[in-house]
């Protein structure tokens, strides 16, 4: 029999996980020093010793488990993950019959109830990223769910966790058999080439579905358009389709020309239209400027934190910044799609960053749309941090 750990919810804490807040931290447990074996089972228990919840053990980023259910008697075994992925397999069930968009989150961790680990799919191919050691234990529950459940053509899987919290770069084939990659998946139409079996990195990141549509149907039409932190140029396959004049994509990486040549290619656009530039964001702002370049429209979508040369960057702290950067090379009446995925502050937060920046820079602004993440992307009401995405469409008045 599996030996469970008894763990006591500090007295301040003890609202928040019966009203289902998920993740377990150093922070709001008594006595974390019982923790030793990731995923090794818990249970969570009040002052009075009355049960409150049952998880397993698992480090992630700052937090060290998460909360699985409720019910003292429910076993954590293959039935309780197969019927927690049943139910996520179901409320998918409008996306699966949808020939225009053939990539979506099929499992989206503590949203559909069990944190750790993720399922995407890919127009016949299942990718599970998993965040911790403690989840992994449980690998062979997540697959055989899969296998009983779903059709396949193949099972790929990231490993993002080793002992320094870093990607886990090895084969990341599972089962089935092995796609020749790129494979190439359609977005409300638009196509996409993506890699399972290249790094922890596929080639468009899904939770932007609805920002790229809103850039593609509203944003893009004779526009001259500056995507920075470009990556593979998802945003500006969309602006062009949308109508877009031209578009100059600006990224540190290497390999994002190649990249974002090949995203430009498999949508029967010209790349050689539009400007492909590897080099640092903030140097090109610099670069604008003395140029005297405008745009039209400037897409935002930098990393949580990121290191260059010359620069490090937190969006917590350097956000407002890089605004005023983006209001001194945007035309009047000129669009803003700014966007984050840092957790640790709200969309009222993100805001103030907006307004600080174009208060500094003595320019009036207006709030056209706000996206948060897509309905796929399932959140659990009791944990905010999980609904990370914030974009905000500004128009430069």
């Amino acid at each position: 029999m599996t030996t469970v750990i008894d763990l006591n919810v500090k007295t301040k804490y003890i609202p928040e996980y019966k009203k289902g807040y998920p993740l377990i931290n150093k922070d709001t447990i008594v006595n974390t020093n019982v923790l030793k074996d990731e995923g090794s089972i818990f249970h969570l228990y009040d002052s009075g010793h009355q049960f409150i919840a049952k998880g397993y053990h698992g480090k992630q980023n700052k937090g060290l488990g998460w909360v699985l259910t409720h019910n003292k008697a429910e076993a954590i075994d293959f039935a309780f993950f197969k019927s927690r992925i049943q139910v996520a397999l179901d409320a998918r069930h409008s996306f699966y019959q949808n020939t225009e968009t053939t990539a979506f989150r099929v499992f989206n961790g503590e949203g559909d109830g069990i944190g750790g680990f993720t399922i995407d799919y890919f127009d016949g191919y299942y990718l599970i990223n998993w965040y911790s050691t403690g989840i992994y234990t449980f690998k062979d529950h997540v697959i055989r769910a899969i296998d009983e459940l779903c059709g396949y053509k193949a099972i790929y899987e990231k490993k993002r966790f080793d002992t320094k919290g870093q990607y886990i770069d090895d084969d990341d084939f599972v089962k089935g058999t092995r796609g020749e990659f790129p494979i190439i998946v359609k977005e409300n139409g638009m196509n996409y080439a993506v890699y399972l079996n290249d790094g922890a990195m596929v080639g468009v990141f899904l939770d932007q579905r609805q920002v790229r549509k809103a850039i593609r149907d509203k944003y893009s039409k004779g526009k001259n358009v500056l995507n920075t932190f470009s990556y593979t140029g998802a945003f500006s396959v969309a602006a062009v389709l949308g109508g877009a004049i031209k578009t100059t994509n600006v990224d540190l990486a290497k390999r994002s020309k190649s990249k974002t040549i090949e995203q430009f290619s498999v949508n029967g656009i010209d790349y050689e239209q539009q400007d492909i530039k590897v080099m640092d964001v903030f140097e090109y702002f610099k670069y604008a400027k003395r140029k005297e370049l405008k745009f039209d429209a400037v897409i935002l979508d930098p990393p949580s934190f990121a290191r260059s040369k010359k620069h490090t960057f937190s969006t917590a702290k350097d956000y407002p910044a890089l605004i005023k950067d983006t209001i001194a090379i945007t035309e009047k009446s000129g669009v803003i799609v700014a966007s984050t995925n840092n957790a640790s502050f709200g969309m009222r937060k993100f805001k103030g960053f907006i307004d600080k920046a174009f208060k500094e820079m003595n320019t009036s602004y207006k709030f056209l749309e706000e996206f948060s993440l897509p309905s796929d992307f399932k959140i659990n009401p009791s944990f905010p941090q999980g609904n990370y995405l914030k974009v905000l469409i500004v128009e430069k008045r």
